[in-house]
This record gives C-alpha cells, sequence and structure tokens, in this order.
C-alpha cells in the first residue's frame, strides 16, 4: 500500500530541501511546479490553448513560452490569472495522478506530491497524509531577503500575499520544524514516517 504524502509550506520555508530529503530516502517526488513548466511546452495541450488566449507576443522567438512576458500580464490582473491556471492547474493535476498511479504499481511504500498551494487549491483529497515545512515568520522573512535579495518590504508583501504558515500548519497531519539544521528536520522527517508506517 503506498500512502500518498503531500508535501507543502511557504515562500523560503524550505520545502526544497525536504523534498530532496525524501529523494535521498528513495522515496518518489512528484513536483507540481516542475509539472507546471512540463505542461505548457510546445506540443502539449494547454501551450496550444495559452498562444490561443494571450496570443503569439508571450512566446520566445523559438516557439517556447516566454514565462517572464506571461507573469507580467497575469500579475496585475486578476481574470487573466484565473484564466490561465484554468488551462495549466487541470493538465498538472492530471499529469500528477498519472505518475501518482504509477508509482503504486511500482508498490512504492510512499511517493511525494510536493504542492505550494496544497490546502489553497483544495488538493488534500488526493493525499493520505499532510506534511508541512515549518519555519517563524522572522527566519521566513530572512532567508527571503537573502535568497532573493530583496528588501525587507518585498519580502514582508510576498509572504503575506500567502496563507500564513501557521495556518497551514494547523491543517497539516504533521509538521516539520525547519528552523534548526537540516540534520534535525531530517530527523524529525524519518520519525514522522516511522509513525505513518513508511518503511523506506
Amino acid at each position: 500500500m503506498t500512502v500518498v504524502v503531500g508535501l507543502t509550506g511557504s515562500i523560503a520555508s524550505g520545502k526544497s530541501t525536504v523534498s530532496n530529503m525524501f529523494r535521498n530516502l528513495n522515496i518518489p517526488v512528484i513536483d507540481a511546479d516542475q509539472l507546471s513548466r512540463e505542461v505548457v511546452e510546445p506540443e502539449q495541450p494547454a501551450y496550444e490553448k495559452i498562444v490561443r488566449l494571450f496570443g503569439e507576443e508571450v512566446l520566445h522567438d523559438d516557439g517556447a513560452i516566454n514565462r517572464k512576458k506571461l507573469g507580467k500580464i497575469i500579475f496585475g490582473n486578476k481574470e487573466k490569472r484565473k484564466a490561465l491556471n484554468e488551462i495549466v492547474h487541470p493538465e498538472v493535476r492530471k499529469e500528477m495522478v498519472h505518475r501518482r498511479d504509477f508509482y503504486k504499481t511500482q508498490q512504492y511504500p510512499a511517493v511525494v506530491w510536493d504542492i505550494p498551494l496544497l490546502f489553497e487549491s483544495n488538493l488534500t483529497s488526493y493525499v493520505d497524509r499532510t506534511l508541512v515545512v515549518y519555519v517563524d515568520e522572522e527566519t521566513q522573512l530572512k532567508r527571503l531577503m537573502e535568497r532573493d535579495q530583496s528588501s525587507r518590504e518585498d519580502a514582508e508583501q510576498r509572504i503575506n500575499s500567502q496563507m500564513s504558515l501557521n495556518e497551514k500548519a494547523e491543517m497539516a497531519d504533521a509538521v516539520i520544524d525547519n528552523n534548526g539544521t537540516v540534520d534535525e528536520s531530517f530527523e524529525q522527517l524519518k520519525s514522522i514516517l516511522a509513525k505513518w508506517n513508511i518503511v523506506y
């Protein structure tokens, strides 16, 4: 029986670090962000729909989608952002389910769905367990400013535009407190997997 783990966090909480820990334990990770890039490649159904909706000015010379240009268009426009999400999200979901089912047939003990917006997009019904990577606000702010070389104000704005980590932690089946060292987080992960009877 494969346990499907929904892994989430917030910007600069260290979700990618924990994602890599799963990979190091030979537990497959299905990355929603990665898939959202793959499903908009030329020849993919979402690609055609995006070009039809936004026009060819969102393309690079080689025909690939210019994510920066597209980002600029949807950033300040709620309707267009919603329209883009309605094209991309179902394709990502379809591919995630397809890969999840493949790993189940391979009888992996667990498979991870790495989804930044797991709770916001109401995708918890697709997973058996939810795991949140948590840091306190000050640590999150500091890490984001260091990572993106951004001002405190910019970093705060980006953090506040998302559901708070406190809210996510309350909804999760388990939480990794990522305020400490990588080794400490790894120990927490192993103890959570033991509790969930996931033998790797």
